[in-house]
Parts: C-alpha cells; sequence; structure tokens
C-alpha cells in the first residue's frame, strides 16, 4: 500500500533520539536513507523535510527503530556521546559519535560462576558519567589533535597549549551548554581558534620573541607558507583541508557567508600552490599538514588541572565583581552623604566700574549742596505728588 505525501514524521527532536538510540550514526543513517549527511542534519534539526519517496522512506525507517527501542526489555542509561571529527582520507570523512565504552568505568559485573557456559558474556552497557567525567573524557579525546591545530594555526606551541587549555575552561564553566550541544569538539576548537588568533596576543611580550622552526627542512617550509597566509583564509584552509568540515559548516564556524569561504579557500589554496607547487592537490595538502603536526611534540595538562583553574578563575572574577560592586555602593552613598541638599548660587566676581564718581564718606554739606536739596523741597516736582506719611 503506496502511502500518502503527507506521511506524518515525529518531531525533529524525536527523530534524533530514535537515532542515537538504535547507535547510528547520521553518516550511517545518510547511507541507509541514500542522501548526504548534511541532509540528514538538516532533518533533525527542522530546517528541512523529506518530500515523496523519501519522506516515506524515512517514516517507515524511524518507525521501525520506535519499535524496536519499545521492544528492549529494560532500559538502558544514555551514554555520553562526543562528536568526532575525521579528516579526508581517513576511512570515514563525516562526524561519528563516540560511544564510551563502559570497560573504561567502573562497573560491577556478574561472579564467573553465575554464568552458564554455553551462556555469551553479556555486552557492558554504557553507564551515566558526572560532569566532571564527562569533562575529562571529552578533554583527553579532543586535546591532542585540537593542539596541533592550533599549533598550525599559530605556528607557537606555548599559545596553542594555552589556547586549548584556556577554551576547555571555558568549556568547564559553560558545560551544560557544552554538554547539550551536538558538537562538543567544535565548540572547544572555536573558543580556541578566536583566543589563539586575537590580535591582543601580539602585545604579549612571550609573543614577540620567534619560537624554534621545525627541525625538518620540509615542515618548515610548509609552516612558513601556511603562516604568510591572512588569518581567515589561513583558518578556514585549516577546518577545510585539515580539520574536514565541509563548506557550509567552515562558513559557520568562521562566522562568514558560504560564498565568502569559498573565496577565501580558493585564494588560500591558490596561495599556497604558488609557493609550493606540489601541495596544489588538496589531498597531498591534508596528509602534509597532518605530518607537520605529528612531527612536533606538543603537551596539554591534565583535566583536573584544567578544571581547577577554571574553577578558580570563575571565583577570581566573581571576587573581582563583588568587591567592584561594593566599592560602587560604598562611593555613591559617600556622596549622597556629603552633597549639598539645597542649591547655592555661586558669587559673581567683583568688576570695576568706569564713569562713575567714587563715593565720598559722610560730612558735612556745602552751601550748595544745602541750597540744592532746599530747590528740592520747596519746588514740586512733575509727576504725581508724593505721598508722606504722616502720624494720625
Amino acid at each position: 500500500m503506496t502511502r500518502s505525501p503527507g506521511t506524518p514524521l515525529p518531531p525533529p527532536k524525536a527523530r534524533r533520539r530514535l537515532r542515537e538510540a538504535a547507535s547510528l550514526t547520521q553518516a550511517q543513517l545518510a547511507d541507509r536513507m541514500g542522501v548526504t549527511r548534511a541532509t540528514v542534519r538538516t532533518w533533525e534539526s527542522g530546517r528541512t523535510t523529506p518530500r515523496g519517496r523519501r519522506r516515506e522512506a524515512y517514516a517507515e525507517l524511524l518507525k521501525t527503530l520506535a519499535e524496536e527501542e519499545s521492544a528492549a526489555a529494560e532500559p538502558t542509561p544514555v551514554p555520553v556521546v562526543v562528536a568526532v571529527r575525521t579528516g579526508p582520507g581517513s576511512p570515514a570523512e563525516d562526524t561519528e559519535s563516540l560511544v564510551l565504552p563502559a570497560k573504561a568505568l567502573p562497573t560491577k559485573p556478574l561472579p564467573t560462576e553465575e554464568r552458564q557456559e554455553d551462556e555469551p558474556e553479556p555486552a557492558p552497557e554504557p553507564v551515566a558519567l558526572t560532569p566532571a567525567q564527562a569533562f575529562d573524557a571529552l578533554y583527553e579525546f579532543g586535546t591532542p589533535a585540537l593542539v596541533r591545530q592550533t599549533f598550525l594555526l599559530t605556528g607557537r606551541r606555548e599559545l596553542a597549549r594555552e589556547s586549548v587549555e584556556r577554551a576547555f575552561q571555558t568549556a568547564w564553566e559553560n558545560w551544560p551548554e557544552v554538554a547539550r550541544d551536538r558538537d562538543p569538539v567544535g565548540w572547544v576548537r572555536a573558543v580556541a581558534y578566536e583566543y589563539a588568533l586575537s590580535p591582543w596576543q601580539r602585545f604579549r611580550p612571550r609573543n614577540r620573541h620567534p619560537e624554534p622552526p621545525p627541525a625538518d627542512p620540509g615542515d618548515r617550509t610548509l609552516l612558513n607558507t601556511l603562516l604568510r597566509l591572512p588569518p581567515r583564509h589561513r583558518r578556514t584552509l585549516l577546518l577545510y583541508d585539515g580539520v574536514g568540515l565541509d563548506l557550509p559548516e567552515t562558513a559557520a564556524e568562521t562566522e562568514a557567508s558560504t560564498p565568502a569561504a569559498a573565496n577565501r579557500l580558493l585564494n588560500a589554496r591558490r596561495a599556497m600552490a604558488d609557493r609550493l607547487p606540489e601541495l596544489a592537490d588538496p589531498e597531498v595538502l591534508h596528509r602534509r599538514l597532518a605530518e607537520v603536526a605529528s612531527n612536533e611534540r606538543l603537551r596539554a595538562a591534565k583535566p583536573p588541572t584544567v578544571r581547577v583553574g577554571s574553577e578558580r578563575r570563575a571565583r577570581f572574577w566573581t571576587r573581582a565583581a563583588i568587591a567592584f560592586t561594593a566599592a560602587l555602593i560604598g562611593t555613591t552613598a559617600l556622596t549622597l552623604r556629603t552633597a549639598p541638599t539645597h542649591y547655592e548660587p555661586p558669587v559673581s566676581p567683583g568688576e570695576t566700574v568706569r564713569g562713575v564718581p567714587p563715593k565720598v564718606a559722610p560730612g558735612a554739606l556745602s552751601d550748595e549742596e544745602l541750597e540744592l536739596r532746599q530747590k528740592l523741597r520747596d519746588q514740586m516736582q512733575a509727576g504725581p505728588e508724593r505721598l508722606t506719611p504722616r502720624l494720625e
């Protein structure tokens, strides 16, 4: 029976939950449906929905996954999912999900004597992790690759280590958001790249002196050629040809439009090919970038050290904000206490008036002044009569 074009589909979040419950990656589901991984990602995010026969096949597959989930006898805890990015040339070029094995976590197996000889040993079930354990697993998994990538981006070993550690400290401060992110490694990578390429890094005394270049002449030439590119072109080239992101994801991480990211990538490839013609092939460029990064001995701190540093920095800034707020409140209270309660106009400075005779000191009137005063008293002046107060 053929279904109608309007076959109902579960909500986007339910689609992703059913896929993860069946331990399927987006790449595996895309292979089943005959589409690309980006298409599956847009279906699960709700930006697009399939149509026609593809919609019917997708609805049937989700229905099968839902039936398999409901047929499970006991619910299993949700495993911790960490996004893994593999570059071109590897067995899988898409983003896959890494489920932490239960053998890496404390478990309580059944005694051997309680099992039947012919009964196969049950597979260990994934267990729920605490936030600290999940962060440590993400740090141990993503740090080596991120440090190498940041070294290619900056050409400085200490700056690469510091950038990745600072990015993970920021991730620990925002762990609920990072834990729910679809690509936590990409979240940390974006923060590390932004910190490493910050223009304020050039003002630090440590970054004013060059570091020892790679020992191999070919690696040294490749790294110097890469560092001559503009930072935006260098970052785009590293994400696309080094990490293995597709063009829309590269544009989103670099906060650019897809055409702008494509132009940056083409210009970066052209500049690399002009100086090193043997790197015109993207596959060769990817392999050489991996070799240069792998030849360097790059170190990083342990996960507990990063978590403790993040918590110390958070406490420091919290105390600094509290102290600043207290100082601001005290200054405001002192100002209100000492401020005047009414307006007092300022006294104008004295000015010298010219053309007016100075006021003489009081004394006896001269004959002329007496005569003038008597004349003023006797003669009537123009205008109304003067009113003289009299005693009644």
